[in-house]
């Protein structure tokens, strides 16, 4: 997908939240390995290798333009390679992602390879939004649904991966995971009216539809799904409560 960093950096606030929430799972150590897949424009990986000294850092992005402006948080033990996280090779002591792997499929096998790819007494950590449900989301999909989209994206709407806190929490057992913490959070942000909702969505679950749909149909797309949050949310301020889940388990 294509990401935009200085979009996605307009609610810095509201995302640098739940990353420092994730950072307090990571056992501080010192001379670690580490890998942070999905490192986006590298700012939370450069605070991820502040807390653990001496270590071997790398953020791993599928974006160019996220990965160019990582460049400047590059120093020595830290930088960043253009790399999928499907194609996760190696061992790592830690292996950690923020906000990111909510768009593969398949955490049922996703969780399991990272297993595979973590020294033993090692760790995992992650946080994905689990907030697919939220009127945000849900009419994204009703947009998609109706014509000409419907045509136009041939019928395709986003199923999101993700799956409850439970069965992160089965899979980490049946992993061998130890010191295992899974939880939910409410992130209750207030944000300032209906566009700043948008504006949310733009730099992330809106980049899918926009990236199927032809160019001639964004601005009508947009306007049909802005409509559709005026009619949720007539009055503002808008109460924005966004769910995250986070997730750690160390390996024997």
């Amino acid at each position: 997908m294509s990401w935009d960093p200085y979009c996605y950096n307009k609610l810095h606030k509201e995302r640098l939240e739940p990353f420092e929430d994730l950072l307090k799972l990571v056992k501080k150590r010192e001379g670690l390995k580490v890998i942070d897949l999905g490192c986006g424009t590298g700012e939370t990986t450069s605070m991820l290798a502040d807390k653990l000294p001496g270590s071997r850092i790398v953020g791993i992005d599928s974006s160019p333009d996220m990965l160019k402006k990582a460049t400047e948080w590059v120093r020595p033990g830290l930088t960043f390679e253009m790399r999928s996280i499907e194609n996760l090779s190696g061992k790592w002591d830690l292996i950690f992602s923020n906000a990111a792997i909510h768009w593969l499929d398949k955490h049922d096998e996703l969780v399991p390879k990272f297993f595979s790819h973590i020294n033993p007494g090692g760790q995992l950590v992650i946080q994905i939004p689990s907030n697919q449900n939220h009127p945000s989301q849900t009419l994204l999909s009703k947009v998609a649904q109706e014509d000409p989209f419907r045509d136009a994206l041939d019928g395709w709407v986003r199923v999101s991966p993700v799956l409850q806190i439970h069965e992160y929490a089965d899979l980490l057992y049946l992993n061998n995971g130890t010191n295992i913490i899974v939880f939910e959070k409410v992130y209750p942000h207030v944000l300032k009216d209906v566009d700043a909702v948008v504006n949310w969505m733009r730099g992330s679950a809106l980049i899918p539809y926009l990236e199927r749909l032809p160019n001639k149909f964004h601005d009508s797309f947009l306007e049909s799904y802005k409509e559709k949050i005026i009619q949720t949310w007539p009055t503002a301020p808008i109460f924005f409560p966004f769910r995250r889940t986070l997730f750690s388990a160390s390996v024997p």
